[in-house]
């Protein structure tokens, strides 16, 4: 069963997917996609692994997630912006390319025997980016949430902490 949760930042996704997760599994796993990229975001991790008690259990996983035994798993996968960012910054902001392996990694991580909830964010619903880079990183986002949304079993969009149904 593959979960799909999007929304925009602070929108709840995490608290979401997670007591989805705790729904589904008494232990679930929580797959964390990001690099520590400075001070500020090494607070928010510490926060995230706060937010968990001892029923999780927590793998790191930068880009390769279809690499881990999760079969049989409820996982949270938290989250395909990170995890996209680590494409996009290692192939030197090459868009096709960052596609490319971004797609396939994914399509790899599904063919797990495993529940997974995946949460995303949707940036191109912000402010226009002003840098070329960023509004590349936009359209990314756009094209890989779309690939997943259209292999979710079920979609969860967050408005302001409510969840509403897409499919």
């Amino acid at each position: 069963m593959l979960y799909y949760v999007s929304g925009g930042q602070r929108s709840g996704k995490s608290r979401y997917a997670q007591e989805l997760a705790l729904s589904l599994s008494p232990n679930p796993v929580y797959l964390a996609t990001s690099r520590a990229w400075d001070d500020d975001h090494r607070q928010r991790i510490a926060r995230h692994v706060a937010d968990r008690d001892a029923r999780w259990t927590t793998l790191e996983e930068e880009k390769y997630p279809s690499r881990l035994d999760l079969a049989g798993r409820t996982v949270v996968l938290d989250c395909v912006t990170l995890w996209l960012t680590n494409f996009f910054t290692d192939t030197k902001y090459d868009v096709e390319t960052t596609l490319h392996k971004s797609k396939a990694e994914f399509d790899k991580l599904v063919q797990q025997h495993c529940t997974l909830i995946i949460i995303s964010n949707e940036i191109g619903m912000g402010l226009h980016a002003p840098t070329e880079a960023g509004r590349k990183f936009a359209d990314l986002q756009g094209w890989l949430n779309q690939h997943i949304a259209q292999r979710a079993d079920r979609a969860i969009f967050m408005v302001s902490g409510l969840p509403l149904v897409v499919k």
